[in-house]
């Protein structure tokens, strides 16, 4: 959010989280860009919210150029955990894994649909509106060497298989409208934090440096990315 607000010094930024009251880097964030952030409730797991969100920019602003669809989860103590081992797979961490980190972000781009066709990247250096869902490279079927994470994985699977899908059928429609799937790295968040050990220091990245290095793909692509998957430093991954 940051990053897009510096960067684009006329563009509105619009930023989504279940509680905006309780959302201090965004409240500060909105205390000194006050007239371009704009904070909205949006919980993934309430479609609802979703629905009421797409109508209030839809009422406001009438178009979206880009929606970035960063939703994760991977460890709550006590609720979900990575799993090491098939024995340690629980049907609740299933569900929960699939809910918030493929079947929200999907939700979001069908209702935020018509908002993208309309702006069509119209006002940017693209010819075409964005969709850009933060997958993981874990997620790959190709690229599984290790096994484990079970929830996580499949379930940032099933997002790139939904992406792949809703991005055929842009193709379909010839919306100006594409979609993309994006690994930031391992990136210093809290996300990360509990398995951060057996990282290299080269390998884990300020989330300065990764949001730069997506947006860098994301304000250069064209219709021909639709669909694809890509790594932080723009190379594409295997499925």
């Amino acid at each position: 959010v940051k990053q897009l607000l510096v960067k684009n010094s006329q563009e509105h930024v619009i930023a989504t989280c279940r509680n905006p009251n309780g959302a201090a880097g965004l409240i500060e964030l909105k205390n000194k860009f006050s007239e371009r952030l704009h904070i909205q409730r949006l919980d993934l797991t309430i479609e609802s919210t979703i629905e009421e969100s797409a109508k209030a920019i839809g009422e406001t602003y009438g178009h979206l150029n880009l929606l970035v669809n960063a939703s994760g989860i991977l460890s709550i103590p006590d609720v979900i955990h990575p799993e090491t081992t098939m024995t340690k797979i629980e049907r609740s961490s299933l569900l929960l894994a699939y809910e918030v980190n493929a079947v929200g972000p999907i939700l979001v781009t069908k209702h935020m649909w018509p908002l993208l066709k309309v702006g069509g990247g119209s006002g940017t250096e693209r010819d075409v509106a964005v969709v850009a869902n933060i997958s993981a490279r874990v997620g790959s079927i190709g690229d599984n060497r290790l096994g484990g994470w079970h929830s996580y994985r499949a379930s940032k699977a099933a997002l790139n298989q939904l992406t792949k899908c809703v991005s055929v059928e842009f193709a379909r429609k010839k919306d100006p409208v594409i979609c993309i799937l994006l690994h930031p790295g391992t990136v210093d968040t809290d996300l990360s934090k509990p398995f951060q050990k057996n990282v290299p220091k080269d390998k884990l990245f300020t989330k300065e440096f990764s949001v730069q290095r997506l947006l860098g793909i994301i304000n250069s692509s064209k219709s021909h990315d639709n669909g694809k998957f890509f790594a932080w430093d723009g190379k594409e991954i295997p499925w």
